[in-house]
């Protein structure tokens, strides 16, 4: 409850109004003021990425540079919208590529780079099984579009106990 919702809700009329017609007028204006209260809060609503109607969420997205990829639920979608901009700030650390998966509902992820007796470039993704099998495209979707442009990713499953 935000706070001219509690504000309104706090209204009282003194003792010896608190009956009768006074009462359901102060009834009728809180209704009527949260119907007011929430005619002008739509259009703000409208460009929360979370709450927003599907065809503006699109348009968001093209805003923000995501496409959505076949399968993806929309509540995912949602989030991945919302987050874009923070996505794109981390995406070039180990600790922000990290973030961008705890984010977007993938969990505990390993980034490997430089490894002894593998090329320079590749960096490993250490992902449990269920992880990648749940996941998969949006894996693939993350590094597309937040990865490094030089560096190659191969993904390494670890079993999780």
């Amino acid at each position: 409850m935000n706070e001219f919702m509690k504000k309104l809700a706090g209204m009282v009329l003194p003792s010896w109004m608190d009956r009768g017609e006074p009462r359901k007028l102060l009834q009728t204006a809180r209704r009527f003021w949260v119907e007011v209260y929430g005619w002008v809060t739509w259009p703000l609503n409208q460009f929360d990425p979370l709450t927003c109607t599907p065809a503006l969420l699109n348009l968001l997205a093209y805003d923000r540079d995501i496409s959505r990829f076949d399968g993806e639920p929309l509540e995912l979608f949602r989030r991945r919208v919302a987050y874009a901009f923070v996505n794109a700030r981390d995406a070039g650390s180990v600790e922000g590529f990290i973030s961008i998966f705890e984010r977007l509902g993938i969990g505990y992820v390993e980034l490997l780079e430089r490894q002894p007796g593998i090329d320079w470039d590749v960096i490993q993704v250490r992902v449990t099984d269920s992880q990648i099998a749940t996941n998969t495209q949006l894996m693939i979707q993350i590094i597309r579009q937040y990865g490094r442009t030089c560096r190659r990713y191969q993904f390494e499953v670890i079993t999780s106990e």
